[in-house]
């Protein structure tokens, strides 16, 4: 198995860094181009299927991606985004910043300590879901032979990571979130990964770190 895994194309709220979560926040004009030039620089890539968070910042990106290939598309819920509930749409960093929680910043500098908002998700949560996804589709034998594109998002890439690595949670964010449309490839023999790239970006154009 070999899995690309890619992170959704830009969106308004990216821009401005207001939290996203499972709020449904589509793309932008230069995030679907930053997923056509990737698009593009994978055009060559067998990909037999293509597997995507349901939320349309993913999915678009991954029928971008997929372009006339006539392969399957699957929405898998376990890859939306993590929730952060009542702080969804508030702006997480930067000036802008209006969370009523001195402590959010735990989010990004100690997630073993961070207390999720009302109706969000703590990190063993969200953790739990992703990496029952990731295990699942690693021992799928069905799969075994196959190329799939995994669309996702910034926290769920960095939870992936993190199983594939055996990271603590205390190194949850590894080497930062990457950039929209980055893309890591794995490869998987007998349901064990190895990286073999992380967060490749196929454009030149500038994206604004996290």
């Amino acid at each position: 198995m070999r899995l690309y895994i890619m992170r959704h194309g830009e969106t308004d709220w990216n821009k401005i860094k207001q939290l996203q979560g499972k709020s449904d926040v589509p793309l932008n004009d230069f995030g679907r181009m930053l997923a056509r030039k990737t698009a593009e620089a994978l055009e060559k890539v067998p990909f037999d299927l293509v597997i995507t968070s349901p939320l349309s910042r993913a999915r678009e990106t991954a029928l971008i991606v997929k372009g006339e290939r006539e392969i399957p598309l699957i929405e898998d819920a376990r890859i939306e985004e993590m929730s952060f509930g009542i702080y969804e749409g508030l702006c997480c960093k930067g000036e802008g910043f209006n969370i009523p929680d001195e402590e959010f910043h735990k989010f990004f500098d100690d997630p073993v300590h961070y207390n999720p908002p009302e109706n969000g998700e703590n990190f063993d949560e969200f953790c739990s879901r992703v990496e029952n996804f990731l295990k699942e589709l690693l021992n799928y034998e069905d799969y075994a032979e196959s190329t799939i594109l995994v669309t996702v998002h910034g926290a769920v890439m960095c939870a992936m990571l993190r199983a594939i690595k055996r990271n603590p949670l205390s190194m949850f964010w590894g080497s930062g979130v990457h950039k929209n449309c980055g893309v890591t490839i794995v490869n998987v023999e007998n349901g064990v990964p190895e990286i073999e790239q992380e967060n490749v970006t196929y454009y030149e154009d500038a994206v604004e770190e996290w």
